[in-house]
């Protein structure tokens, strides 16, 4: 079976676009990451933030089908999962079973086309999934809940229309994000109503954009096209990022050797400067390849982490071989790496992170269902691989004081 578990780690863990509290972001400031949170009081960060807030869904979809909204995730409070119904309040989820039993209707009746819907959003780690048309299944296994594996061609929500948002609302505020880390599929936008009035925003598509995305992957040599998955009456549904698509068969697994073996050429003779951290310009690790190894040192000259030759799976997910751990030496490296290898900017600049994203994506060896993400959003930014925000270029917003959420289904266009 192939299942993702909100209770325990995710074999992909590191393909989630992270949305992440301020208690666990505020001492990284990573890399222009774009989580950079200056910490304040308990008794003010409660006084700021109530235990939920309004999230208005706005169906702009152009689609007649009945939508079905879910909030699902982690109740921060007591660190139970379970999901919210429409008025914020919290429902944990029952024992599952082995094999997997049904979840419950944790359904919320969306906006029909031209409407909007205004339900209550509560202080969770977790996601907002909409569907159109059918209702999503849940189960439930001795682990926790399964959530829908879109590589999976015989999960039950395989031929549904769907997408999800993944959010964080805590004491220190919201964070928001438009995520195409597991798949690019029904769009939509995310958006926070800030104290004085004004709004955030991120996720929308360039007008047509939708249709570009498809045409573009489509057309794309080297097998980037059967990353398009289609239901039997025509709709597509979704295209697979592509390391879900090396894992079901329809990206081949070499797509990145070739950009590999000629970084490692590279760096056999000369240094590539890592610089993690951008409010800390010295902190530098410098990588050298020896045989099948990347080395890097500190300063003084001192081995602090070690990389094996990575893969083309490696690379699209940010684990396996590019593993990054929550500490500051390994993880920062390994998520500027994976940036690197994504963006393809690793033989273009040997000093790394790349932020001017004016360099991306320039080799013919790419993650080029990243780069056309990317290019089909109105501002820019995406999450089109899990760590998209090095450098600041994924699609998130975060407001510390949130007056309300938003969600827009935008049209297929």
């Amino acid at each position: 079976m192939s299942a993702n578990l909100l209770s325990a780690p995710r074999t992909r863990r590191a393909r989630r676009a992270r949305v992440r509290p301020a208690a666990l972001v505020a001492a990284l400031a990573l890399a222009g990451g774009s989580l950079v949170v200056t910490q304040v009081t308990a008794a003010t960060e409660a006084a700021a933030v109530p235990t939920t807030i309004p999230l208005t869904l706005t169906n702009n979809s152009g689609r007649g089908e009945q939508v079905h909204v879910y909030v699902i995730g982690t109740e921060l409070s007591s660190g139970r999962q379970g999901w919210a119904d429409a008025s914020g309040a919290f429902h944990p989820w029952p024992a599952g079973g082995n094999p997997p039993t049904p979840a419950p209707d944790a359904s919320i009746a969306g906006p029909a086309n031209g409407q909007s819907k205004t339900i209550r959003m509560p202080k969770f780690s977790g996601r907002v999934y909409f569907s159109y048309g059918q209702k999503l299944v849940f189960k439930l296994t001795t682990g926790g809940l399964v959530q829908p594996a879109v590589q999976n061609p015989s999960d039950p929500n395989a031929n549904i229309l769907f997408n999800w948002t993944e959010y964080t609302l805590n004491d220190a505020g919201l964070w928001i994000n438009s995520t195409q880390v597991d798949m690019f599929s029904a769009p939509y936008a995310v958006g926070v109503k800030r104290p004085n009035g004004t709004t955030l925003a991120t996720g929308h598509l360039k007008p047509g954009g939708y249709k570009a995305f498809f045409d573009s992957l489509r057309s794309q040599p080297g097998g980037w096209g059967g990353l398009i998955k289609t239901r039997s009456d025509g709709t597509i549904l979704r295209a697979l990022a592509p390391g879900h698509g090396i894992e079901a068969g329809a990206l081949p697994a070499s797509v990145m050797n070739d950009y590999v073996n000629r970084v490692w050429s590279k760096y056999s003779s000369q240094t590539l400067t890592v610089q993690p951290f951008k409010d800390q310009p010295n902190t530098k690790y410098f990588g050298r390849v020896q045989g099948n190894t990347m080395n890097f040192t500190n300063s003084s000259g001192a081995v602090v982490t070690s990389f094996q030759k990575p893969d083309s799976d490696s690379i699209f997910g940010c684990y396996k071989l590019l593993d990054a751990p929550n500490d500051l030496v390994r993880g920062p490296i390994s998520r500027t790496l994976c940036a690197g290898y994504n963006r393809s900017t690793l033989l273009s600049n040997p000093n790394q992170p790349d932020a001017n994203n004016a360099n991306f994506y320039k080799d013919a060896v790419t993650n080029h269902y990243s780069a056309k993400v990317h290019a089909q959003m109105a501002d820019g930014k995406a999450y089109g691989f899990a760590f998209d925000d090095v450098g600041a270029h994924e699609s998130l917003v975060h407001e510390g004081d949130p007056q309300q959420a938003y969600i827009t289904l935008d049209p297929f266009n």
